[in-house]
């Protein structure tokens, strides 16, 4: 199994390097800009509960929840 994944991956590959640069870096683009932004939104919501659960201030909520605030 490991084997055909490897042959398929050389395949994509290979054919990735034989297209010309712009094709290239639409196609990178396209795959990897989406990919960085969901990594760097999980990242930053992760940090966040984190800071907000084992912070200083127990009272703190994190940013992205939606806790009605007193007036």
């Amino acid at each position: 199994m490991l084997r055909g994944l490897s042959d398929w991956w050389n395949d994509v590959e290979l054919w990735l390097i034989q297209l010309s640069f712009p094709l290239q870096f639409a196609l990178v683009m396209a795959i990897l800009l989406p990919l960085c932004v969901v990594l760097a939104w999980f990242i930053d919501r992760v940090v966040d509960y984190a800071s907000a659960r084992f912070g200083s201030s127990r009272d703190e909520t994190p940013l992205g929840s939606r806790q009605e605030v007193d007036s």
